[in-house]
């Protein structure tokens, strides 16, 4: 099933947290280019890095919420203060045409479609499912780096 999920940094080796994610993920069958991005919400903090990644999985919603957390905690996230600073952030926002509307997981991912963060590298990976102007009409500054910041093991940049 086509499911993708959204992964953020803004503290410690943000690189080099996001490559220790995506590198413990399997079925990934794409990574976005990498986005540095501006806080939404929350205390005063510093940027992001963000990606999203599109995987091909036979794993449920909660299944790969479950992953998301193994991730997070594999990167030392502590969860002091809603959208405070993190080292890790993922976030399920799509599996396949599946809905879910649990307290502790909502997918499709209730915000995606108000965060320029999330729309635009989902827009690289999957165009047939974000058009130009949903990315537009998103609120939030993105700037895409350079192909030579990587996030893959693989140093695609990519």
């Amino acid at each position: 099933m086509r499911a993708f999920l959204s992964l953020g940094s803004n503290l410690g080796d943000r690189p080099a947290n996001l490559r220790g994610a995506i590198a413990s993920l399997a079925e990934v069958v794409g990574v976005s280019p990498v986005y540095e991005t501006d806080p939404v919400g929350g205390p005063e903090q510093g940027a992001y890095l963000n990606v999203v990644v599109e995987l091909d999985t036979p794993c449920s919603p909660r299944e790969l919420l479950d992953r998301c957390r193994v991730c997070e905690e594999a990167a030392g996230r502590v969860r002091a203060e809603r959208w405070g600073p993190r080292t890790l952030d993922v976030d399920v926002l799509l599996v396949g045409d599946l809905v879910v509307d649990e307290p502790d997981l909502q997918v499709p991912h209730p915000r995606m479609w108000q965060r320029r963060f999330v729309l635009a590298p989902l827009r690289d990976l999957a165009p047939d499912l974000v058009t130009a102007e949903a990315v537009a009409a998103a609120e939030g500054t993105v700037r895409q780096l350079p192909s030579d910041v990587s996030v893959c093991d693989d140093g695609t940049g990519s």
